[in-house]
């Protein structure tokens, strides 16, 4: 018979986990069940909303489709992850500034697939800005402010 729980380590938002899974656990699951981190968003479980994404060793990663088990040895980075010491992150408060959000339901995956896209400089006009938020879905704002925010950003690190 196949082994049904498996050991899984690494890092979540720099802290070490060390946990046992079952081995279809998915990684959304695991992050708001085992790990109490619940700002990752379960929408679709298909991929799609983006309401799940985390960044994995780097990359937005839709959570609801990678399993828990698939997550052994990587660094994590979630919402909570994005604010230091109480203080809001630069895209989480141009989210605010530009009223990026209403009922918040997917701003945790907005906001981690920008971070990632920012980071690999993925973002320097509207239509890139589009484009990094063309894998999430939001049902109540519109996307004015979301692409106002990521443009304040993206403007913010080519500045610096």
């Amino acid at each position: 018979m196949p082994e049904t729980t498996h050991r899984v380590r690494g890092t979540v938002n720099g802290e070490t986990f060390d946990e046992t899974v079952d081995a279809r656990l998915t990684l959304a699951d695991f992050l708001r069940e085992k790990l109490r981190l619940t700002g990752t968003h379960l929408g679709c479980e298909h991929g799609v909303c983006g309401a799940c994404t985390v960044i994995v060793d780097g990359a937005a990663t839709r959570s609801c489709l990678m399993l828990a088990v698939q997550a052994d040895g990587a660094a994590l980075e979630t919402v909570e992850g994005l604010a230091t010491d109480g203080e809001l992150a630069p895209l989480q408060q141009a989210f605010k500034r530009n009223h990026a959000l209403q009922c918040g339901f997917c701003t945790p995956g907005f906001l981690m697939s920008v971070t990632a896209a920012l980071r690999e400089d993925a973002v320097a006009d509207e239509a890139q800005a589009r484009e990094v938020l063309s894998g999430n879905i939001c049902r109540c704002t519109g996307y004015t402010g979301l692409v106002q925010s990521v443009l304040d950003v993206a403007k913010g690190q080519s500045d610096a």
